[in-house]
């Protein structure tokens, strides 16, 4: 995919969630979500700062190393501390911020090449990986805004870029969890909302795992447990890997009980 197709298609998961939250006043706002301690505000201030810090590892990396090893020497909790630091702003304000935050972003990266290497908080990654994660963030945080609501998105195909940074960080999260990467190949077989049917690692791999994108998406950003979904998994490597699979930076995430909604499901 280009830089752009990917922007387009934040662009369409950013209209998504301003659907959701188009008509929340001050209250509704406030209103808690699965993810313990933080409201519908939380979530979307959440989405706008790292916007704009996404932004700034753009225009000034040297500028976002700096700020950014400021935030980490504070302790990894440093998300939690930012939506405390927003949790005056109205509804208003927080919808503004983040509509000025996401287009700025998304004016920013059309002018970067896709393998224009960037610092995050986490490794480095491309111009592309770093639009990718925030359309991953996008839909996971918006999974949580949906579920305070009560309401049910409808799965798109844009879930595939979704499911390919959570097979990509495979690694990543064997890492997070002071485990050795697995030598194992995992063979992914998901369907998409088109039907299409969605695969990577080699086909005679002997850890698998099968069932809808959707599934697996909430999986491996941890808006799900694995036995709230219908995925299929052979293996003792994949079955390790889904239990702490992550495709957001930060410190590990504490993922989902079984049955509920209710626990922290990751940050940034």
């Amino acid at each position: 995919m280009s830089m752009d197709q990917v922007l387009d298609d934040l662009t369409a998961e950013t209209g998504v969630l301003a659907e959701l939250v188009a008509g929340l006043d001050d209250t509704a706002i406030s209103a808690p979500t699965p993810a313990v301690g933080w409201s519908i505000r939380d979530q979307l201030t959440h989405l706008a700062f790292f916007d704009e810090t996404a932004t700034q590892a753009a225009v000034d990396p040297a500028a976002f190393r700096r700020h950014a090893d400021a935030l980490i020497a504070g302790g990894m909790d440093f998300p939690d501390r930012i939506a405390a630091e927003h949790a005056h702003l109205s509804a208003d304000e927080v919808r503004a911020w983040l509509t000025r935050a996401r287009a700025g972003l998304v004016t920013v990266f059309r002018d970067l090449a896709p393998k224009t290497r960037l610092p995050w908080y986490g490794p480095d990654m491309s111009a592309m990986s770093s639009v990718t994660a925030r359309l991953m963030e996008t839909w996971a945080h918006g999974q949580d805004v949906a579920d305070a609501l009560g309401k049910q998105r409808e799965p798109t195909d844009r879930l595939r870029h979704i499911a390919h940074l959570g097979v990509r960080t495979t690694g990543f999260s064997f890492a997070l969890h002071g485990r050795p990467a697995p030598t194992e190949p995992i063979r992914v077989e998901i369907d998409a909302p088109s039907c299409a049917r969605w695969t990577w690692g080699p086909a005679d791999a002997r850890d698998r795992v099968s069932g809808s994108a959707l599934d697996f998406c909430l999986v491996v950003t941890q808006r799900r447990h694995l036995d709230d979904t219908q995925l299929t998994v052979t293996g003792p490597v994949a079955a390790e890997w889904l239990s702490i699979a992550q495709t957001f930076a930060g410190a590990p995430g504490t993922g989902r009980a079984p049955g509920l909604v209710t626990s922290r499901g990751g940050t940034s």
